[in-house]
């Protein structure tokens, strides 16, 4: 509802923007300014006679002009068809679906447009939004009752990887429970080509790593690793790594992260150290590749902040 009254509140100041426009149009076209206009211009001895008669007889057109269109200013508001197409259809983009219902009645060429009544697909996404932040669950049958959504885990995946409006914690606790939209949401990820704590960011920034470790987390490494090697034979080839290999460097980097970030570790690991404990794990890794990732860490940052 505030985002209603704001909008509505938008869409009235726009409105007297206009009509304060369009009156100000009219005051210079009135009798009174045209007669003292031409007094005016009528004790100069530059102007000829015939261009008297040219400005009275345009103000006189302009006059009557604007007269013909003035009737419903009169009566308190503006004629929406008198203004330029491209204002009007700003002012009822503002209005609610009721409120545009009613402007229908009024201008039926301008807000039955089809565009429009589309813009208020928008008005059902954020309610669909609050109510997913505040009851997945209940968002997510909102969707559908409004044909947003289809009853699909693929259709929900396409939807979550799309939106950004839905609160990360809740969608946490979303993919959590519902392990199905959580595998379509992982295929939907393109990791080719990608460095691997690049990748690895990008992950975490559309399925947000739980904030203690536990079944969930590794739930979701093993998805990544997967989903990376699918995305990269050939570089899987060349370096000799298996899931399993990435799924051990994946956690090196997150333990990586947390150490080289947290203020609370005085002793911070240095380079060597993390060559030496990660090769223990993987030992097929090169020494070279484990130092690259080691300087992404340290230069760019946490790879699941």
């Amino acid at each position: 509802m505030v985002k209603f009254r704001y909008s509505l509140q938008m869409g009235q100041g726009l409105w007297r923007v206009a009509r304060n426009q369009h009156l100000q149009q009219e005051a210079y076209s009135e009798p009174g300014y045209l007669s003292r206009e031409q007094s005016r211009r009528g004790t100069s001895g530059n102007i000829s006679q015939s261009g008297h008669r040219k400005q009275a007889q345009g103000g006189i057109d302009i006059y009557h002009l604007l007269k013909a269109r003035r009737s419903k200013e009169q009566e308190g508001f503006i004629n929406l068809e008198m203004l330029p197409p491209e204002l009007s259809f700003t002012i009822l983009s503002y209005l609610n679906a009721t409120d545009l219902c009613l402007a229908s009645c009024v201008w039926q060429d301008l807000a039955n447009d089809e565009l429009l009544w589309q813009g208020k697909l928008y008005l059902q996404l954020d309610e669909g939004s609050l109510t997913f932040n505040a009851n997945p669950e209940e968002g997510v049958s909102y969707f559908m009752s409004k044909g947003i959504l289809d009853d699909s885990p693929k259709e929900i995946a396409k939807f979550i990887f799309c939106t950004r409006t839905l609160n990360w914690k809740k969608l946490r606790i979303y993919l959590d429970e519902r392990r199905d939209v959580l595998d379509d949401l992982v295929t939907l990820h393109n990791f080719r080509n990608q460095f691997l704590p690049n990748a690895l960011r990008e992950f975490f920034r559309h399925i947000h790593a739980p904030e203690e470790r536990g079944e969930y987390l590794e739930t979701l490494i093993t998805k990544f690793s997967h989903r990376f090697c699918a995305c990269n034979p050939d570089l899987m080839r060349e370096l000799g790594l298996s899931p399993d290999a990435v799924y051990v460097l994946c956690y090196s980097l997150i333990l990586l992260s947390i150490d080289l970030t947290s203020p609370h570790v005085k002793n911070k690991m240095s380079k060597r150290e993390f060559i030496r404990n990660t090769r223990r794990a993987a030992q097929n890794i090169s020494e070279d590749f484990v130092g690259h990732l080691y300087d992404n860490i340290y230069l760019i940052g946490h790879v699941a902040a």
